[in-house]
């Protein structure tokens, strides 16, 4: 189950955040609003579940670590 809670935090921010924070004029338009919050999410934002990091900096980290 708490991987469901993940999702469900992830799918309001997502909302919060993006959908009901933008319009969207075309597919192309919300592809590129989209990518531009998947980007600030994943390479910008610290995460307080991953302390306070970057999910992309911890991925950085993690394959560095790894044989």
């Amino acid at each position: 189950m708490p991987d469901n809670a993940h999702i469900e935090a992830f799918d309001s921010r997502l909302r919060q955040e993006c959908l009901n924070a933008h319009w969207f004029l075309s597919l192309a338009d919300t592809a590129e609003k989209l990518e531009a919050w998947r980007r600030d999410y994943n390479e910008q934002r610290p995460h307080s579940a991953i302390g306070n990091n970057v999910p992309a900096a911890l991925m950085k980290s993690a394959h560095a670590a790894s044989p």
